[in-house]
């Protein structure tokens, strides 16, 4: 029932065309092939995104525990190119520390402070054991890309953090990158490019760790069930604003629309009942009407109590100074409903 969003500390773009070059502040992290018509030869870019060790480690010790989990690198895309056959992106843990650097991409004079295709740190001090990168390839993860699928990536990155999480091996961060046979390909006709937006960027759309678990729980007490398709959803825990530091537990006031006559002492409209287990929530960013939190069986189910339905928001996993919309989404009779009657919130900078 619980998604927690983690940002980047630090992320890069390496090529190996400008094999001195730091990009450490730009606002894109790309992942290509090119062959140029103009004095061909193959070049590649890759991208390294790291984490912070210390909120993967506390996220597991304080929120997750031993429940089901599972945890995806999120990056959006900004422009995608040459897209004209299934490009598989790979995902490795990297093998060894590196530093973000203040260049971007073509600096004149470019940047050489931090990470680039041949050095960890400076220009000529600490180099990479192979050129491009160091990294390790016992873990791995990848997504394949066609002409009409989604270009955001979204991969699987359970087993790498699960290393991570238990110190098995050390995070140095996440390298990004094309399988091995589409790189260096000398042929126009592969020559897949992939531009997502970095942590630097001035988008809603940053890279992100997301983990998610099920704590959910569900003991209905002696509340009565909501049994009618035409049910009243109120949030009337909402306080409308949060610190993005916050943790809000929502809780919901459901009840039938039109609820049968009978005769007795309290008003009906006073009675809160409860949503079928299989009932879940989602989370919309206003402005864009994106999902950032989607609806998932497994992590975004809603929980009940003696009192009602419940379901708790990590605000630090959404953007500070957006509004949200938050969607419920339940299954009454066979039938599957959606409500979003002006569930909105903003988070602020706390």
């Amino acid at each position: 029932m619980a998604v927690y969003k983690l940002f980047p500390i630090q992320d890069a773009s390496i090529y190996s065309a400008y094999p001195a070059m730091n990009t450490g502040l730009d606002a894109i992290l790309e992942v290509n092939n090119e062959y140029p018509a103009i004095n061909p030869s193959p070049r590649v870019a890759r991208s390294l995104v790291q984490f912070s060790q210390t909120q993967i480690l506390d996220t597991f010790a304080n929120k997750v525990g031993a429940s089901n989990w599972s945890s995806s690198l999120k990056l959006f895309i900004a422009d995608a190119e040459g897209i004209n056959a299934d490009t598989t992106i790979k995902v490795y843990p990297v093998s060894g520390s590196w530093n973000n650097g203040t260049g971007q991409y073509l600096d004149s004079p470019i940047t050489t402070n931090g990470v680039s295709w041949g050095s960890r740190f400076y220009s000529q001090s600490g180099d990479w054991d192979t050129a491009g990168g160091d990294y390790l390839t016992d873990y791995s993860a990848s997504q394949v890309i066609g002409i009409r699928t989604v270009k955001d990536l979204n991969i699987d990155v359970s087993n790498i953090v699960t290393e991570w999480s238990a110190s098995n091996i050390d995070n140095y961060g996440f390298m990004v990158k094309l399988t091995g046979s589409q790189e260096f390909v000398s042929s126009s006709a592969v020559q897949p490019t992939l531009k997502y937006y970095s942590v630097d960027t001035n988008t809603i759309y940053p890279p992100v760790l997301e983990i998610k678990w099920d704590d959910s729980s569900f003991e209905t007490g002696s509340l009565p069930a909501v049994t009618s398709t035409d049910v009243f959803i109120g949030l009337d825990s909402n306080e409308g604003i949060y610190y993005s530091e916050s943790i809000n537990r929502f809780r919901l006031n459901v009840r039938p629309e039109f609820p049968v006559r009978t005769f007795q002492t309290a008003s009906y409209y006073t009675t809160n009942h409860y949503l079928p287990s299989d009932s879940y929530y989602a989370i919309k960013d206003l402005d864009t009407n994106e999902y950032v939190i989607e609806f998932d069986q497994d992590f975004t189910k809603v929980s009940c109590d003696a009192t009602g339905n419940y379901f708790d928001i990590y605000m630090n996993g959404l953007e500070p100074e957006r509004y949200y919309k938050i969607l419920i989404k339940t299954t009454i009779s066979g039938s599957t409903i959606v409500k979003d009657d002006s569930y909105y919130f903003k988070v602020v900078n706390g």
